[in-house]
């Protein structure tokens, strides 16, 4: 079985059953952005600790 099919086994195990497709649908998404997010640090795109809690402090202060 591929990977992804794992993945969305795994979810579905997890959740209620009484979850909606939206549910679904919200949590594929942010298991995709954090693998996405995962991969990018990996190939060094990330940014730095300081400059991401000096970007959420001024996101925090608006």
């Amino acid at each position: 079985m591929s990977a992804a099919k794992d993945d969305v086994q795994a979810l579905l195990s997890r959740l209620p059953d009484d979850c909606s497709l939206e549910d679904i649908q919200y949590h594929l998404y942010v298991i995709e952005k954090v693998r996405k997010g995962l991969e990018s640090v990996g190939r060094g795109e990330g940014i730095p600790d300081g400059v991401a809690e000096q970007r959420l402090a001024e996101w925090l202060s608006d």
